[in-house]
């Protein structure tokens, strides 16, 4: 078995929210069980209800000590770069350096750039500036900076983060722009709904943007989000899979749970975590596709049943 890196996603829950308690319940038993990233997802509008995840994360860091602390992913665009600098500088000193910043650039909901007052169309050359504003503002004491969206000059925020020179930005998406944007300018790639062929040519894309960048790739993180649910049976978990997610994105996903998920026994769990570890990933953020009643439980069978066999 390969060496892999486990992360675990608190997702929004099918129907309403959960109590506060359960959120912090839910990452202090994925610190217990070993898992090595937590990971909390971004919308300002949405089907289901969010909680915003630089605020959410924020909570977490002062009740956990060493998991670290993912957004998977935050929606750049949507946001002023500076205020973004300075809120992740902050939670790298409330988390003591457990920050890794996971960006996109969103589009699935025209209505929360509506409501944010951002162009779909600047939302790539937004994050693209807003990736450079970050660096810059968290590495220089006189930080300058000169774009389409955004200038300001001589620059020094305080404080820097813990993490030096900054904290790690991964790269969300799917489509050739975020590829590029990935080999480019990113520290990691984190992707979703893609089969373990298709994460291996995106790998290799990825390489080669890098390359064409002049980038070296040698410690470039791969990392993949994986909805997971362990059943006794493939029925049984497909079942639950499919009305969570179908809730989640109002859309019907009775045809793409075999292609896209890993459900059923532990054992059918571990070979497509393996599958995807044969294409390249070294980081596995599960997704445990269940309401809060049996969070915790479908927590620790994940721990014990499919990352022990990693370890």
């Amino acid at each position: 078995m390969a060496d892999l890196t486990f992360g675990v996603t608190f997702h929004p829950y099918p129907v309403g929210m959960p109590d506060p308690d359960v959120v912090i319940e839910f990452a202090q038993a994925a610190e217990e069980l070993g898992f090595d990233s937590l990971w909390v997802g971004d919308h300002i509008l949405w089907r289901t209800p969010l909680l915003e995840p630089l605020t959410l994360l924020a909570a977490v860091a002062t009740r956990t000590k060493r998991i670290r602390l993912g957004t998977g992913v935050l929606l750049l665009p949507l946001r002023q770069p500076t205020v973004v600098a300075k809120m992740v500088a902050t939670l790298d000193y409330l988390s003591r350096g457990r920050v890794i910043l996971g960006v996109g650039v969103g589009g699935e909901n025209p209505k929360e750039f509506e409501a944010c007052g951002v162009p779909p169309g600047e939302r790539g050359r937004r994050t693209d500036e807003g990736i450079e504003i970050l660096r810059r503002l968290w590495t220089e004491s006189s930080a300058s900076f000169a774009g389409q969206f955004w200038r300001f000059s001589e620059v020094d925020l305080q404080p820097k983060p813990v993490q030096q020179p900054c904290p790690p930005v991964w790269i969300g998406g799917r489509s050739e722009a975020a590829l590029r944007r990935a080999g480019r300018l990113g520290d990691g790639w984190i992707d979703y709904f893609v089969t373990p062929q298709g994460f291996r040519e995106s790998m290799a894309r990825i390489a080669a943007h890098g390359a064409a960048a002049g980038r070296a790739m040698d410690s470039f993180a791969a990392a993949h989000v994986l909805m997971t649910y362990v059943a006794p049976t493939k029925d049984e978990a497909k079942r639950a899979t499919e009305q969570y997610l179908s809730h989640y994105y109002d859309h019907a996903f009775r045809f793409l749970l075999a292609r896209y998920c890993a459900l059923g026994t532990p054992e059918d769990c571990i070979a497509k975590v393996q599958r995807f570890a044969e294409a390249g990933a070294r980081y596995i953020v599960l997704v445990p596709t269940c309401g809060p009643e049996s969070i915790v439980a479908q927590l620790e069978t994940l721990a014990r049943e499919v990352v022990a066999a990693f370890r």
